[in-house]
């Protein structure tokens, strides 16, 4: 088993690296980017930055390096091109971003007067405390509610439960957010929690105690419209698999031998139901981390890493886009092996390395 999770970590370094390739001839081929957009601007023709969001290219295509150089000098151009790197051939600026990344060193932002790292390091707090406290709550809401819609299989209790994971999971999060902004945080209900922000303004003056509170109660409409709008699956995908173990033949041999149904329940029908609902946190956390809060963090201006993502591909932040993109590949494939590790806890009997 040992010798599985090495080959799965040295398999780390050729995957990341087939990603990284990938992503960058995809971009060569992608029309605009940041000389494209400054040529435009210091001729007075500066366009909207949301124009082309689709990619963005490292190479800025013949026909908009001659439609730029219409209106300026060649060698302004030129020289706009050596401020942002893109004077060396393709060929030569991935093989210094490969070395560079190897360090973590993923240089400065184009439009931001910062580092890449430290631009991550600022935004990552709030798209941690969405993702950690939104996959903990979903988990334990969902676990517990679908173990028991699978025992009151067919119950009130099943039929009303679903008719609100329906109607929850049919409502969007971000509409959701707007629902709960109105009435817990606007003057139309109720000013009960804070409108936006992760902390409030005074935060730094508070005692430890009051900083908590203060955290928490700025966490809680955010946190609640993606729980509301995420635990649904979870819930379902639970009860089935509860309700697919009990009808086997050792839950009735456990029944049999006169255990409770608490004791069949979770000491045999528990680790059998559950072994994919667990070992897939770490896939789920990361899902929810990354790619699930970008609209919940610009309804409560929360500023984290879905939106620092946004942003750089609009503006086409090159630098930012793709350290992003390798910080989230690396979590990924390590998250994975995390993964199959949960696996072999959950059920011993699992032996990857036979396979």
């Amino acid at each position: 088993m040992k010798a599985y999770f090495l080959r799965r970590l040295l398999l780390i370094i050729p995957t990341l690296f087939g990603i990284m390739l990938l992503n960058f001839v995809l971009v060569q081929v992608a029309p605009g980017g940041p000389v494209e957009n400054l040529v435009m601007q210091l001729e007075g023709k500066g366009e909207s930055a949301t124009a082309g969001v689709a990619g963005g290219g490292m190479e800025v295509s013949k026909t908009s390096i001659y439609r730029g150089r219409r209106g300026l000098d060649p060698q302004l151009v030129e020289q706009i091109k050596k401020i942002y790197g893109f004077d060396k051939p393709p060929l030569e600026r991935f093989k210094d971003m490969a070395l560079h990344y190897l360090k973590f060193d993923f240089g400065n932002s184009f439009y931001q007067d910062k580092s890449v790292i430290q631009l991550i390091k600022e935004k990552l707090p709030v798209s941690i405390s969405l993702g950690l406290w939104t996959t903990l709550l979903v988990y334990l809401i969902s676990i517990p509610l679908g173990i028991k819609k699978a025992v009151r299989d067919g119950s009130k209790f099943d039929f009303w439960t679903s008719t609100l994971i329906v109607i929850f999971y049919a409502i969007p999060s971000f509409l959701l957010a707007v629902f709960l902004i109105i009435f817990f945080a606007g003057d139309s209900f109720w000013n009960i929690f804070p409108l936006r922000g992760l902390v409030s303004d005074n935060w730094h003056q508070l005692s430890l105690f009051h900083k908590i509170i203060d955290y928490l109660w700025h966490m809680v409409l955010p946190v609640s419209a993606m729980v509301m709008s995420g635990f649904a699956l979870l819930t379902l995908f639970t009860k089935n698999l509860f309700l697919d173990e009990i009808n086997k033949q050792y839950v009735v041999t456990a029944r049999a031998k006169g255990l409770s149904e608490r004791a069949v329940l979770y000491g045999h029908v528990f680790r059998n139901a559950m072994l994919i609902v667990i070992a897939s946190f770490p896939a789920t956390l990361v899902g929810i981390l990354f790619t699930g809060s970008l609209l919940i963090e610009l309804i409560f201006s929360l500023d984290g890493i879905g939106l620092l993502s946004y942003e750089s591909v609009v503006n086409r932040d090159y630098p930012v886009v793709f350290a992003n993109l390798y910080i989230f590949s690396l979590i990924g494939l390590l998250f994975n092996i995390v993964r199959d590790f949960v696996y072999v806890l959950v059920d011993p009997r699992i032996d990857f390395g036979k396979r």
